[in-house]
Order: C-alpha cells, then sequence, then structure tokens
C-alpha cells in the first residue's frame, strides 16, 4: 500500500474544476453545502463528495453547528503546492533568461555581419 503525501493530495483535490470553483467560493467566505450547490447542475450529495476530497486534502474545513455544517477554506495546503510550484517557476525563468541572451547575441552577430562592407575579390584573372 502506497502512502500519499500531503502535496499529492493537494494536486488530486486541485485536478477538479468543480472543486477550484468551491475552493474560490469559499475564499470569500465559509459556506453550506446548499449554498455551494447553487451554481452548478449537481445535488448536494456529489457536491458533499467533492467537499470530502478537499477536506482528505486539509483544504476545507467544516463546521459542527448541528444541521449548519459550514465549509471554509483553509489555504495552508496551498502554500505547499505555491512553494512548489515556485522552484519550477525559477527554473523557467532561468531557462528562458538563457534563450534572451542567446537570442540576443545572435541579434547582435546578424547586425553586425549586414553592417560590414563586403570584401572586394581579388582579380587573378590578368
Amino acid at each position: 500500500m502506497t502512502t500519499v503525501d500531503g502535496l499529492s493530495r493537494t494536486f488530486a483535490a486541485l485536478a477538479d474544476p468543480t472543486r477550484r470553483a468551491i475552493l474560490a467560493r469559499l475564499s470569500e467566505g465559509e459556506a453550506t453545502v446548499g449554498e455551494l450547490a447553487a451554481p452548478f447542475d449537481m445535488t448536494f450529495a456529489a457536491v458533499s463528495k467533492h467537499l470530502r476530497v478537499l477536506q482528505n486534502a486539509g483544504l476545507v474545513s467544516r463546521g459542527s453547528h448541528a444541521q449548519f455544517r459550514p465549509a471554509r477554506l483553509d489555504a495552508q495546503p496551498l502554500a505547499a503546492a505555491s512553494g512548489w510550484i515556485a522552484d519550477y517557476a525559477r527554473f523557467w525563468t532561468d531557462s528562458l533568461g538563457s534563450l534572451d541572451q542567446y537570442l540576443n547575441a545572435l541579434q547582435q552577430l546578424q547586425a553586425t555581419d549586414t553592417m560590414s562592407p563586403p570584401q572586394e575579390q581579388e582579380n587573378t584573372h590578368d
């Protein structure tokens, strides 16, 4: 049996567009299952399943007020995901910076070649 780490659970939860939309809604404040289901064409049970996935990833917590159990965003796991992505953003920034320098060097070389006067050929026919 494999152990799934928190970062994997976070990315798995974020893989679904409905769960991302639920998180976006919860970023505005807590909401009940009914409030979260309103913009979607799905049952409360389906929304509850999405909430369980988000809870298992640590992205959502639920209140304990009897029948009124609002969900609220817990953004801490997103910080770990953001940090992981930032490492690769630095890689791409560095790689694209190197490519930019290379292309600039090629353009300068090409500009130098087109600006130099043509060399005269010696006339070897006497």
